[in-house]
This record gives C-alpha cells, sequence and structure tokens, in this order.
C-alpha cells in the first residue's frame, strides 16, 4: 500500500472581496499532492495565487471550496508540524542571533539550558559562529536569512512551507542560501513546499516544479526535475538536463505571466 501523501490538496477554490468591493478568483481547483520528503516547488507569475495557497496549509487562510490536508488531518490540527518562512524579514530586531533561533522554543515551553543548547547547535549549523550575541541590525541580509531559517528549523518541524525566502538577496548569496538548503534538507528530508519567482532556483532545489496559471490560480504542468541528489546549485546547473527543463518550464510560464 502506497504511503499517504504529507500534503494534499484536493479542488483548491478561494475567492475574496478586494478593498474596492470586487470579487476577486485567486485560486480555482487546485489539486496535487506532496509525498513525503519531496521538495517541490511552485512557480508562476506574481499575483497569481502561490502565497495563499501556502497560507491555506498553514491554517493562516480559509478555503473557499475543495479541502487541504496534512497527513490526513487539517491544517490547523497539525500546526506544530509546519514551519513557515517568509519573504518578509521576520527577525525581531530587539533580540540577538541566539535568543532570536530559540523564540519558537520559549512559545513551547522547552526549558532554558535545553533552548538554549538547541539555539548554539543551529549557529553552528548555519555558519553564524561569532555572531550569537549580534543584533540584527549587525548582520547581512543573507545572515539575517540564516537567523530566520534557524529559527525555523529550532522546532524541528517536518514540513516546511518557504515563500520566496531568499527573494530580496544578491545572486551570489542566494547561491550561497541555495547551498545551505539543499545541505539540511539532504540531512533531515523534511517535505518542503517552495514558492519562487525564478525557474533555475526552482529546478536548483526542488524534485518537482509546479506551474501555476495567471489568476485565477490553476495547475498548468509539473515537472520532474530528476537531477542527482546530493547536489549543489552550481551542480544543478551544470546538468546537462538543467537547460532543458528551464526552456520547458519558461515555455508553460511565459504566456501565464504575458496574460497577468
Amino acid at each position: 500500500m502506497a504511503a499517504a501523501p504529507a500534503i494534499q490538496f484536493e479542488g483548491l477554490t478561494k475567492t475574496f472581496i478586494s478593498r474596492d468591493n470586487k470579487l476577486v478568483h485567486a485560486i480555482h481547483n487546485v489539486s496535487f499532492d506532496v509525498a513525503e520528503g519531496e521538495f517541490v516547488a511552485l512557480v508562476g507569475p506574481s499575483g497569481c495565487g502561490k502565497t495563499t495557497t501556502l497560507n491555506v496549509l498553514a491554517g493562516i487562510t480559509d478555503l473557499t471550496r475543495g479541502r487541504a490536508r496534512i497527513r490526513g488531518g487539517s491544517p490547523r490540527e497539525a500546526r506544530f508540524t509546519i514551519g513557515y518562512v517568509f519573504q518578509q524579514d521576520t527577525v525581531l530586531p530587539w533580540k540577538r542571533v541566539v535568543d532570536n533561533i530559540a523564540t519558537g522554543l520559549v512559545i513551547r515551553s522547552m526549558p532554558r539550558e535545553q533552548r538554549r543548547h538547541r539555539a548554539l547547535e543551529l549557529v553552528e549549523r548555519m555558519g553564524l559562529n561569532g555572531f550569537e550575541q549580534a543584533y540584527p541590525f549587525e548582520l547581512s541580509g543573507g545572515m539575517r536569512k540564516r537567523v530566520a531559517l534557524a529559527t525555523t528549523m529550532a522546532y524541528e518541524p517536518s514540513i516546511l512551507l518557504m515563500d520566496e525566502p531568499f527573494g530580496a538577496l544578491d545572486a551570489q548569496t542566494r547561491l550561497v542560501l541555495q547551498d545551505e538548503l539543499l545541505r539540511i534538507w539532504e540531512q533531515d528530508r523534511k517535505t518542503v513546499l517552495f514558492v519562487t519567482h525564478d525557474i533555475g532556483e526552482a529546478i536548483s532545489l526542488a524534485d518537482r516544479v509546479i506551474v501555476m496559471t495567471a489568476r485565477p490560480a490553476r495547475i498548468k504542468a509539473q515537472h520532474q526535475v530528476g537531477l542527482p541528489r546530493p547536489r549543489t546549485a552550481a551542480d544543478a546547473r551544470s546538468h546537462p538536463r538543467f537547460e532543458e527543463l528551464h526552456e520547458a518550464i519558461w515555455q508553460d510560464l511565459r504566456p501565464e505571466i504575458e496574460a497577468n
């Protein structure tokens, strides 16, 4: 018997009323599964509903119709198994690095020594040694993003939702952090649903890339990446299949961007 999917969307539909009192159809009849330990990337034009899809799974946004399930249960029932890395900076400016990383552990009432040990372990793992007592304003954008990722990883969620986490970074820093994420994923094999506008990033990271249409979002195409693992972003981009995949995804995506 096949294992049940970690994530399951069935007929996901979302409409809402805009500020100028118009009905907006954000997502229409979207269905797909994500297997345990699978890394899936969502790509699509701006404003097509990718973030809304993540927010439904996180229990932040309610469905209009359809169903979202996490290991057979509702998103709210499974909320403590989910980690969410947002596009915007969520590092707390008044806390030092080690205290930022421990934030979720405080909420979960982990004893002080235990959470400090876990935070310092992640400082080491994320390459933040020497910055344990630094405040966010003393860090580069890439280091702040490492802190945000460590903060999410601290309470060991089994499912990661990532909404363009590296979108605001320069190209070189993005490549470094893509490699960090690939390394972490290889160690833990968490289930990941990753939103990005960058086709190259999607191919470099994911097992499967799902292309969404312009709003209202539907599933237009799905592409199995099939590049060997473990890999780095550079490995992926130098593989003969990379350009073929990039072109195929772009041909799916381009009409949706032009229609947006």
